[in-house]
């Protein structure tokens, strides 16, 4: 399956217009049509708004990894997650914080590394869930 294959895809799981996308993208709707005909590839920023927006990896739109058959998260796995985040935000801020290579990380350095660290919690929590019998887990979905 091509890109923009999957691109469609997953827009059309989400129930949206392609004009609602490009809106929550902030892209022209026509340049996202032409994502899904496979006329043009997006550049690197968009492509990861896209796999952000559909919590997959921007390998998984490109085709080399199938992690879309990973459960998906439910209502209390995302309190779980904020909670964690928090706990991580809350340490970065602490006194030594964050340096890399002997300097302080700035503030965009910092936000990138959080929403790295979200994806990846994420992905573990689904993965988690993926490979525990439905019997055995907490929240029984």
């Amino acid at each position: 399956m091509r890109y923009g294959d999957r691109l469609k895809k997953l827009r059309e799981s989400k129930k949206l217009s392609q004009q609602q996308l490009a809106e929550k993208l902030n892209i022209n709707r026509s340049t996202y049509a032409r994502y899904e005909l496979n006329q043009t590839q997006p550049d690197y920023e968009t492509l990861q708004r896209l796999a952000d927006f559909y919590e997959v990896s921007v390998d998984y739109l490109f085709g080399r990894e199938n992690n879309n058959n990973l459960p998906g998260l439910t209502p209390k796995d995302e309190k779980d997650i904020a909670k964690r985040m928090e706990k991580i935000k809350k340490d970065l801020a602490g006194d030594g914080g964050l340096s890399f290579f002997g300097e302080p990380l700035s503030e965009d350095a910092k936000e990138s590394l959080l929403e790295a660290m979200e994806y990846a919690v994420k992905q573990a929590q689904r993965l988690n869930k993926k490979y525990i019998p439905k019997k055995y887990r907490k929240d029984n979905d």
